[in-house]
């Protein structure tokens, strides 16, 4: 069974120049070559930074990107994904915050058969996308039907309390901005607003799989002057109508997602590259799952091939 992995990241040589970056992201070739040698068919790619890096660089905010800028990167992806015909789709880059203008030219370029879906930050300079500011984004993923993967920021929420550990904000603050960003778009309301959102949290949703319970006593204590709690169905439900990915290390959150979101909501996923954690590791979680034969297929390939409709492209 070939698997198709939807969280994998690339970046054109032209950025290689001007940022430090882990060398495994300009090694196309090699990426593609290793995971088709442990049976990983495809991966979905693109950059959680667009034209940016997720290196901590003085002075440098990945949201100040020039539209020609971001149009480059884009170019370079598109013809990255032709020149992998067989093994790679691509992601469209999009800032959730950004202007009627570059989120119309997000969902052109979705028109092109070699994007698939959209990358956004589960947070943007310290703001989750429970703000109204995120609306149009959301209305435009709704519309066009785009899978949109959930990914952490170079510089999420409480980073800067790390005191510059950049192991810590890359392992511990980034899958709590997960956490914390997709909780406040369940409370925003936006799936009851866009019922047809594809949304995927990455690394397995971080902690939301064990705060299920949580999220309904969070929902009790409402905010002054919102909806009687009696008049809402609980957060909880939606939880069930997100994907999650599994590129998590932990077989225990793994197992957990499982059991909490249901095997039918997993995507494979291995965050590689950068990450270089042995890639059969990938796979082999998947076997820990105490799913059946056909269940695990949806999670290695079925599930992702229907959602991203990649027959079709």
């Amino acid at each position: 069974m070939t698997a198709i992995d939807v969280h994998g990241h690339v970046t054109s040589p032209e950025l290689f120049k001007r940022f430090p970056m882990p060398p495994s992201l300009a090694d196309i070739d090699g990426m593609v070559e290793q995971k088709l040698a442990v049976g990983i068919g495809m991966t979905i790619v693109g950059s959680p930074v667009g034209a940016g890096t997720m290196v901590p660089v003085p002075g440098l905010d990945n949201y100040a990107q020039p539209a020609d800028q971001l149009a480059s990167f884009h170019e370079w992806v598109g013809e990255t994904v032709r020149s992998h015909g067989d093994n790679l789709r691509g992601y469209v880059y999009v800032n959730p915050f950004d202007d009627d203008d570059a989120l119309a030219a997000a969902a052109k370029l979705l028109g092109q058969p070699e994007f698939v879906g959209l990358i956004v930050n589960t947070s943007v300079r310290g703001e989750y996308l429970s703000s109204p500011r995120a609306e149009s984004f959301f209305a435009m993923a709704h519309e066009t039907g785009a899978p949109v993967l959930l990914h952490p920021p170079a510089e999420p929420v409480g980073a800067a309390a790390m005191n510059g550990h950049l192991g810590l904000v890359e392992h511990v603050v980034r899958p709590c901005d997960i956490t914390a960003g997709v909780a406040s778009i369940l409370f925003a309301g936006w799936l009851r607003k866009f019922p047809g959102l594809k949304l995927i949290a990455a690394n397995a949703g971080g902690a939301l799989s064990l705060l299920r319970e949580k999220l309904d006593l969070a929902q009790l204590r409402a905010r002054p002057g919102g909806p009687p709690v009696a008049d809402q169905p609980p957060v909880s439900d939606q939880l069930s109508s997100l994907y999650y990915d599994t590129a998590t290390p932990s077989a225990a959150s793994l197992r957990a997602a499982a059991s909490v979101f249901g095997p039918e909501r997993l995507l494979f996923g291995t965050d590689s590259p950068p990450l270089t954690a042995p890639l059969p590791s990938s796979l082999n979680l998947i076997d820990t799952l105490d799913v059946t034969p056909w269940q695990r297929e949806l999670v290695l390939s079925g599930t992702a091939r229907t959602l991203f409709d990649l027959d079709r492209a």
